[in-house]
């Protein structure tokens, strides 16, 4: 942290506190954000942070998204899936379109105009990604793609997806690609499929999306050459699962700080639920595990931004971050007692919104083997 990031974090949480929080009751019940929520945040700079400055953002690192991310975890919200919005979509467009494209799409997603959302997960493929089977086919100067994805994140409110279809379903991972889409209720060949209802995050839009017969042209392709996706995927993987990790520390540092808070104005047996030996080592030992965990992810956070975060070291940060903070809000529940069980204790929503983390964005005995095959 320095200043100017802590100006950052000033920021958001003002934008958080005014434009998100009053309403994540509304965005739980209805099941997705309103747009409008993003156009606030690009209209104060806070989308697109690590994206040139040449193409509307504000050129940025890793470390200005960070923020954001540890701010919106604190303020309480999972309704927004800025995660893919601000950290991921942009980045995938970044890396790999051309100039043109990028001064196209790259300035609506900073600015809030458009929201972003990228397709790989299958109704019959999660974690395994070369098996997908939305198919590409070339017709003159456009694909048409044809398939079914789920468990996409802004699929409801999403104008642009990044699909993951197969263009040579002969070659296995070496016939991935990605293409772009732009796409709205009324687009020829793309359908929102229903909003999931999941067991926690209710306020984000979870959708299944079908593509049938999809025209998108043939330059919209993300690289210079079809069948690099997958590659491209696992290259873009490494500050997903770094966001994973942001998300898990700060999940962790709020569970602490509400538990202690709690405690201490909780009355049992003629003293405070604090006082009681058990419930100072309980805390102790899971302020520990937050202190433990925030030393780790900005360790790897500093050697994301000097370039030499390898990708085993971000697999076990996903794995393991995650599964502490699984586990550290699990005994602050049991420390709330009956109220950590009800809905309307943070703690209780906590619970439930953290499960996930275990699973997306590459599932966690994922993780596990791929830190295995290092060894």
């Amino acid at each position: 942290m320095d200043d100017e990031l802590e100006s950052v974090g000033d920021l958001a949480r003002n934008f958080f506190a005014k434009h998100v929080t009053p309403h994540q009751k509304r965005f739980a019940d209805q099941g997705f954000p309103d747009k409008s929520a993003y156009r606030e945040l690009g209209t104060l700079g806070l989308a697109g942070m690590s994206i040139p400055t040449e193409y509307g953002g504000g050129g940025g690192t890793f470390a200005h998204d960070a923020v954001l991310f540890h701010e919106q975890v604190m303020a309480g919200d999972h309704s927004l899936q800025l995660g893919v919005h601000s950290g991921i979509v942009p980045h995938y467009l970044n890396a790999y379109a051309d100039h043109e494209h990028k001064l196209r799409w790259l300035p609506k997603l900073v600015s809030g105009e458009w929201v972003g959302a990228i397709a790989m997960t299958e109704p019959g493929t999660g974690s395994d990604l070369q098996n997908i089977t939305t198919r590409a086919v070339r017709d003159g100067d456009d694909y048409l793609i044809s398939g079914a994805k789920t468990f996409i994140s802004n699929g409801r409110n999403c104008d642009l997806v990044i699909i993951a279809a197969k263009t040579d379903p002969s070659l296995g991972a070496r016939g991935v690609s990605l293409i772009v889409a732009e796409v709205d209720d009324n687009t020829p060949g793309f359908e929102r499929g229903r909003i999931l209802e999941k067991v926690g995050q209710k306020g984000q839009d979870t959708t299944e999306l079908f593509f049938d017969g999809l025209r998108v042209p043939v330059t919209n392709l993300l690289g210079d050459r079809e069948g690099t996706g997958f590659a491209q995927l696992m290259q873009q993987l490494l500050p997903e699962r770094l966001i994973c990790g942001v998300a898990a520390t700060a999940a962790m540092e709020r569970a602490v700080a509400i538990t202690i808070e709690y405690t201490k104005s909780r009355n049992m047996f003629g003293q405070t639920l604090f006082d009681l030996q058990n419930t100072r080592f309980e805390l102790a030992e899971c302020a520990s595990i937050a202190r433990i965990s925030r030393t780790f992810i900005d360790d790897c956070i500093v050697r994301y931004l000097a370039g030499q975060l390898d990708a085993t070291t971000a697999a076990m940060a996903k794995y393991w971050l995650t599964d502490q903070q699984c586990a550290v809000i699990d005994r602050c529940v049991q420390l709330h007692g009956g109220y950590g069980y009800v809905l309307e204790y943070p703690i209780a929503q906590m619970y439930a919104d953290a499960r996930i983390q275990r699973i997306y964005a590459g599932s966690n005995e994922v993780m596990k083997d791929l830190v295995a095959r290092s060894l």
